[in-house]
């Protein structure tokens, strides 16, 4: 079978990586494509040009090509109707509907779905003009969370100590900082606790848990500076107990997939829920309608199921067939390398070197590098995603660290502190 990922991102190297060892493609001379890719996912995948924007170009190329399975990694192709797109042409798609992706696409979305299925967030207001946010403010004590309604890619969370930062923050989503995201804005309750992301599959109707992991916003040690679209990652998350697993499940994810399916929207793909895990239980955050990135490379690193059988199972219906996937018990953790001025305005075009950094315990995964005269440089704000595994948090962050160390990228920097909670709970 012939599978196209959509994206050119660390996660889409991953999934590629990933999808390069399945059955699915290896049967009949199967193969893999991905648009627009990057030079590492080069190695495990053919890359070829299409505009995601352009729908029946991708359906065009599906078509031609007998592709039988599209992935879409990133989540703005979503939020633009792509899949809907694709199945109205026949193509099975692994990724929910524009209707859908709005839990990721709109805060205020997913607040009411909230509000609607008894699933338990943070207190809201959900605001459509500076005035109004602003006199909303008095209705929250500091620190206030606030939220671009809109896709941001990642940075559009502002949590502001005090009331003057609130209305700077406030003026600045308003006026134009995040586009068309911060054209509304959601302000929340600060919660107290611990940030975890788990995550499940489903085909609308079946409901399976796939994996946990901890990321790491902030671009500096300790979790400082400003927040980033990720910064590093572990998994499995065990701050996330069984109990709190099955508690997810039962208040949350079931919950909201039961109600988009009511509500005429099911949802099919990965359902991402970024959870606080409070004194009064598990709190929805945000959901993602994707997989978290980096995130998904940690995940990638311990799947041993075979992804294409379970992307598959999501996109035909068939999920309730399968068992739950199995993941290996070691540590997975990334690091991410990113280019100097980041999450600003990042420094491209800076040399890179991997050196000997992979092996069977670790693998460097692209995030934005791009090929200038046969050399690898940087190209993006999150450049590389180095990854290792061990038999605990302690033994994947040496190795991941040991892989770092080998790469040679001068116009880089990276937190050096990946995992500190979990190391500091053992």
């Amino acid at each position: 079978m012939n599978i196209l990922v959509l994206g050119g991102g660390g996660r889409e190297h991953a999934l590629c990586w990933k999808l390069a060892q399945s059955a699915a493609i290896a049967k009949d001379g199967g193969k893999l494509y991905a648009a627009p890719g990057n030079p590492g996912i080069a190695e495990c995948a053919e890359l070829v040009t299409l505009d995601e924007k352009d729908h029946g170009a991708v359906v065009s190329f599906c078509e031609e090509n007998a592709i039988g399975l599209v992935v879409i990694g990133p989540e703005a192709p979503l939020v633009d109707g792509l899949a809907d797109s694709l199945r109205a042409a026949n193509v099975a798609v692994f990724g929910p509907s524009k209707a859908a992706a709005q839990l990721e696409g709109s805060k205020n979305f997913t607040k009411a779905l909230c509000d609607k299925a008894g699933i338990p967030t943070a207190g809201y207001v959900h605001c459509t003009s500076l005035e109004q946010a602003k006199a909303a403010l008095a209705t929250f004590s500091p620190p206030f969370v606030l939220k671009a309604d809109g896709l941001a890619a990642g940075k559009g969370v502002v949590i502001a100590e005090n009331e003057e930062h609130a209305h700077e923050a406030l003026e600045d989503m308003f006026g134009g900082a995040f586009g068309d995201a911060g054209a509304e804005v959601v302000i929340e309750e600060f919660m107290e606790g611990e940030e975890a992301s788990f995550f499940a599959l489903t085909d609308g109707e079946t409901v399976i848990p796939f994996g946990t992991a901890q990321d790491h916003k902030r671009v500096g040690d300790g979790d400082t500076g400003p927040n980033t679209g990720g910064m590093g990652a572990y998994s499995p998350a065990r701050v996330l107990t069984e109990a709190l697993l099955a508690e997810t499940m039962e208040r949350i994810v079931f919950p909201t997939v039961r109600q988009m399916a009511k509500d005429g929207t099911p949802y099919v793909g990965v359902l991402y829920a970024g959870l606080m895990l409070t004194d009064e239980g598990p709190k929805l955050v945000e959901y993602n309608a994707r997989f978290g990135d980096p995130e998904c490379q940690v995940l990638m690193m311990r799947l041993e199921s075979d992804l294409a059988q379970y992307m598959l199972a999501c996109a035909s219906g068939s999920l309730a067939a399968l068992p739950e996937p199995t993941f290996a018990d070691d540590t997975a953790m990334t690091v991410v390398m990113a280019a100097k001025g980041y999450p600003g305005t990042p420094e491209k075009g800076g040399a890179i070197v991997l050196g000997d950094t992979e092996s069977e315990a670790a693998k460097v995964f692209h995030a934005g590098t791009s090929l200038k005269n046969g050399s690898l440089v940087a190209n993006g704000g999150r450049v590389l995603n180095v990854t290792a595994t061990g038999a605990d948090t302690r033994a994947a962050q040496d190795a991941a660290y040991a892989a770092v160390g080998k790469v040679d990228f001068p116009s880089g920097f990276y937190r050096k502190d990946i995992g500190w909670r979990e190391i500091a709970r053992t």
